[in-house]
């Protein structure tokens, strides 16, 4: 997916000012040129046993990412789109030393490098689901405190540097500066020390990933909040409900899901075997397949006719949630084909609500998270820079991009930023109000019409820049008046922009 006309904007920028630096600045710039045409990256963080690797697998497509506790799972890991399966152990010192996928088709669980040395692995392979996301496995956080774990804080180190030895070459240290945008995942009810870790994580996030905007928590394992094989979303909705609550300030939504039926589905590691095998245990009569369900145990140590080694095969991949809900839908349809149970088991883990959140909430918005990340990487070039002739250069170049009208997108992001992070209070309707205003462009959703005709549209959107206005002017505090005022023009732009669109002036 190449950039979208803000990012396409800024690489201009890089372009254009490119041969007035020297030459340091100058690769620098080349850096964040290059980074502005990549896919939007996603890191996906979470404590230690939170199934993250499992959710890694599913947003990939494929089972590469091992899930068991290995040296690979104490080190960043990226997976990105590529014309070949690849897998290169990148030294801190900048070398690769490059290892096959194992026989199961998994990264190795020995990298064959001393832990010390890992800068972080760098995976490419074949998978569609990469072409415009790249996945980055982050070590687990700490489980008993609220540190985060080294090798995290490497990767996500505040301001955009080359979060690892000065020394790394620049492509593996741009491979992994920053991500623009962090899952969080978590398992049960949220407690204390889940948000002191959280926002322990945040604040050795970078830019925009360390903000609720860009942050989504995923609440993994939903199947385990009740026994056997008894259906868990009843209870999980109304929980991820509460636990957006309370994380409001650290992730933008939570999204319940089961990682294990995800990643089996997506990856398609459920066979015609299987299949057969769950057929079988639909036809037993409903008094022994209510026992074998009761517990894992009785799952697999009761005589059944079918085989135990295939019975533990489905628990690897199913687990009991999974496995009682397929006999269900295969009893109600004795009929019903391999593909459509899978499917079904598909919708049954959440996942397509994790897909489409991350549609709408992330890569869409990919060209704002990426135009800003650009930006604001050019403004800390300049500050850092010795030869004054090169920060006027740079910050020329910059103002002039952000005076255009198209760049107020940003500044909306940034205090929906401020507003959302808790760091600017205004009543909860016009914080979300804003907040729609930022995250989209679609007027029904950010004006809450979703019939609405043109001509009404206009209006409405006329009259949320006169209230913005009026609560600048009068009412508000120095910090909510600045944050009034770019929402005023805001809506003044999109009423502007509505009108244009359609004809109606």
């Amino acid at each position: 997916m190449g950039p979208g006309p803000l990012s396409a904007r800024v690489a201009a920028l890089c372009d254009e000012v490119g041969s007035k630096l020297d030459a340091a600045t100058q690769a620098r710039v080349r850096g964040v040129r290059q980074r502005l045409d990549e896919p939007l990256r996603v890191a996906v963080a979470g404590r230690l046993k939170a199934g993250k690797s499992t959710l890694v697998n599913a947003l990939i497509g494929r089972r590469v990412a091992p899930t068991e506790v290995g040296e690979c799972t104490r080190v960043v890991t990226q997976f990105r789109y590529g014309t070949a399966d690849r897998v290169d152990v990148v030294r801190r010192d900048g070398a690769r030393v490059s290892l096959p996928l194992d026989e199961t088709g998994m990264i190795p669980q020995r990298l064959g490098v001393p832990r010390s040395d890992v800068a972080f692995v760098d995976v490419t392979l074949t998978s569609d689901h990469l072409r415009d996301l790249t996945v980055v496995d982050t070590p687990g956080l700490a489980s008993t405190n609220t540190s985060v774990s080294a090798g995290a804080s490497r990767f996500l180190l505040e301001g955009g540097a080359a979060p690892l030895d000065e020394n790394l070459d620049d492509d593996s240290a741009g491979a992994i500066s920053g991500a623009e945008a962090i899952i969080y995942v978590f398992t049960q009810a949220v407690r204390a020390d889940d948000v002191q870790t959280l926002t322990a994580f945040q604040a050795a996030s970078a830019r925009l990933a360390s903000n609720p905007i860009n942050s989504l928590g995923l609440f993994n394992k939903v199947d385990k909040l009740v026994g056997g094989a008894a259906d868990p979303w009843p209870g999980a909705g109304p929980l991820a409900v509460e636990q957006s609550r309370v994380l409001r300030r650290v992730v933008s939504d939570v999204v319940p899901v089961v990682g294990l039926l995800a990643e089996t589905t997506e990856a398609g590691r459920l066979t015609a075997a299987d299949c057969e095998a769950l057929r079988a245990l639909a036809r037993l009569p409903v008094t022994e397949r209510t026992v074998l369900l009761a517990s894992v145990d009785l799952f697999t140590g009761r005589d059944c006719v079918v085989p135990r080694a295939q019975r533990e095969r489905l628990l690897h991949r199913l687990d009991l949630y999974g496995i009682g809900f397929a006999i269900a839908q295969l009893t109600a349809r004795p009929q019903l084909a391999s593909g459509e149970l899978i499917r079904m088991l598909f919708q049954a883990s959440g996942f397509p609500r994790l897909r489409h959140t991350l549609e709408q909430a992330f890569r869409w918005r990919t060209d704002a998270i990426k135009a800003g990340w650009g930006l604001s990487s050019l403004e800390q070039l300049a500050g850092r820079t010795q030869r004054a002739e090169e920060r006027e250069v740079l910050r020329d170049a910059i103002e002039r991009v952000v005076r255009e009208p198209e760049y107020h997108r940003l500044r909306l992001l940034e205090v929906a930023q401020l507003v959302s992070a808790g760091t600017v209070e205004l009543p909860e309707p016009m914080e979300q109000e804003l907040t729609r205003l930022a995250l989209s462009t679609d007027p029904r959703w950010i004006l809450a019409l979703p019939d609405a005709d043109p001509e009404r549209l206009a209006r409405s959107a006329r009259e949320a820049a006169t209230r913005w206005r009026a609560y600048a002017v009068a009412g508000a505090g120095p910090a909510q008046s600045r944050v009034a005022q770019v929402a005023h023009r805001g809506f003044y732009l999109l009423s502007q922009r509505i009108r244009t669109e359609t004809g109606t002036w």
